[in-house]
């Protein structure tokens, strides 16, 4: 996008190009229609031939139990804490007229009644996100893809344009809006901080870390939008209002305020007036679960010549494992399965992570904002794995489920490939992105390989499935 035409001006060039961009988005949305009749049949092979995913949600290494939980490991305590939400919100009612004292949590009974962004919200603990096979999982999905939007504001703060979403149940969800189409590759001399984000990253995102057991992506969906009734009429945010515009193709486009690629070169046209987003449900208001960030160890200088200090010193985790929180816990662990998931995606864009407060460090790392990842499915940046090539650290749930995503029978690429076909959008990654996650799970393990060959797999492997008796049968028949 970035190149020079030394025969235009400017300003010429940037109209040039910002037609070039529509136009691409145009040849997109129609090859995605002849694409979604391909997906359908496709659909309809999944739902007649057997599951590969079934049949993995059905493994051993899929069944381990969580322990026991307390009230210091749930998120919140359902009678106490709940109360709080409608009020604490500014909310009077979850669903249409219904008399507080009819709604208001008394027990385990009522939950069945709240929404399911609430009901999601209630099942966090210290442990996970959300649990294996949780029915209201999928139906937070189809809310996402179904509520009726009633407010729209831009989200401040960030690089790029995102917009908070309210739904007539109450729940929210961050909107991110399409950039580029399924087949563009980002542009070889972008630098990692510059790209843009993805909305299919979004989405495969999810999938791909729930396939891989974490469960610390919040549930994101993708959703066709009608930019004139679900956006513009119901946005109060006059900033965002202003800048809808009709092209001269007389297709509605906006682009928002925010630092990068928000200027009528970059907006986001309709054709005339639908565009495609993701979105990626709420966690719990910050006033209800306070969040801790953390800067990521392994950052990089976002800087066009500063190298980063991982970059140059080669005993750079040394340092880290003698630093709280990584000298105790899971910690170390929890960013070694980050960095994995990052380099299936391809995702340099990991400079700091979150958890929730109440935990303290004895928790998960939530894996919040994922549109860089999937940008490039030609090239495998190895500078991703530096983490896990420095420290040769892994949980033996982590490397046990990694070995069976690689054996034939389950194959990564199928297993995103039946996952993603769930999504309205579908398809959401073009079948070289796939591919490329196949090839970069089998880099994954040739670098935990060599380093059991280097420093001995007790050193490596950290075992963290003591006392789950389901798995000894399995790993005693070559699970391993």
């Amino acid at each position: 996008m970035h190149i020079m035409i030394d025969l235009l001006p400017k300003l010429e060039k940037q109209r040039a190009e910002s037609a070039k961009r529509v136009r691409q988005l145009q040849l997109g949305s129609e090859k995605r229609g002849l694409m979604r009749d391909t997906v359908s049949g496709q659909k309809q092979r999944a739902v007649q031939g057997s599951s590969r995913l079934k049949a993995l949600y059905e493994h051993p290494l899929y069944k381990t139990d969580l322990p026991h939980l307390s009230e210091d490991d749930t998120l919140f305590n359902h009678n106490n804490d709940i109360r709080f939400y409608p009020k604490a919100a500014g909310q009077q009612e979850w669903q249409g007229n219904v008399e507080e004292e009819e709604y208001s949590p008394t027990g385990e009974a009522t939950a069945e009644s709240y929404p399911n962004w609430l009901r999601f919200h209630i099942g966090i603990n210290r442990h996970e996100l959300y649990s294996r096979h949780n029915p209201v999982i999928g139906a937070l999905l189809k809310d996402l893809v179904s509520q009726k939007i009633t407010s729209v504001a831009m989200k401040s703060g960030g690089t790029q344009l995102k917009l908070i979403m309210s739904f007539q149940n109450y729940g929210q969800a961050l909107f991110k809006p399409m950039k580029q189409a399924r087949e563009q590759e980002t542009p070889p001399d972008f630098f990692y901080f510059s790209d843009f984000e993805r909305h299919n990253a979004e989405i495969a995102a999810f999938h791909l870390d729930r396939i891989l057991d974490f469960r610390r992506v919040p549930p994101v969906a993708g959703r066709l939008m009608n930019m004139t009734r679900e956006i513009r009429d119901v946005t109060r945010d006059k900033k965002l209002w202003r800048t809808f515009f009709v092209s001269p193709a007389n297709n509605i486009c906006f682009y928002g305020e925010c630092s990068y690629y928000c200027s009528t070169e970059h907006a986001l046209c309709g054709k005339p007036d639908q565009i495609e987003g993701s979105l990626a449900a709420f966690l719990p208001d910050l006033a209800l679960a306070k969040r801790k960030t953390w800067r990521n160890p392994w950052r990089r200088s976002y800087h066009k010549r500063k190298k980063a200090e991982w970059e140059v010193d080669p005993d750079y985790c040394d340092e880290v494992k003698q630093t709280p929180p990584y000298d105790r816990g899971t910690r170390l662990l929890d960013i070694m399965d980050m960095t994995i998931f990052d380099f299936l995606m391809g995702n340099m864009d990991r400079h700091h992570y979150e958890t929730f407060e109440k935990f303290g460090n004895e928790t998960f790392i939530i894996h919040l904002d994922n549109g860089r990842g999937f940008g490039k499915h030609s090239h495998d940046e190895m500078s991703i794995l530096v983490p896990l090539t420095q420290c040769c650290r892994v949980k033996r749930s982590t490397y046990l489920r990694l070995q069976l995503l690689a054996k034939e029978e389950f194959k990564l690429s199928s297993l995103m490939e039946e996952s993603l076909l769930q999504d309205q959008l579908a398809p959401i990654l073009i079948q070289p992105h796939l591919e490329a996650m196949n090839r970069r799970l089998r880099l994954v393990l040739t670098v935990l390989a060599d380093c059991v060959e280097k420093e001995g797999f007790p050193s490596v492997v950290e075992n963290d499935l003591d006392g789950k008796p389901s798995l000894h049968h399995h790993q005693a028949h070559g699970g391993r």
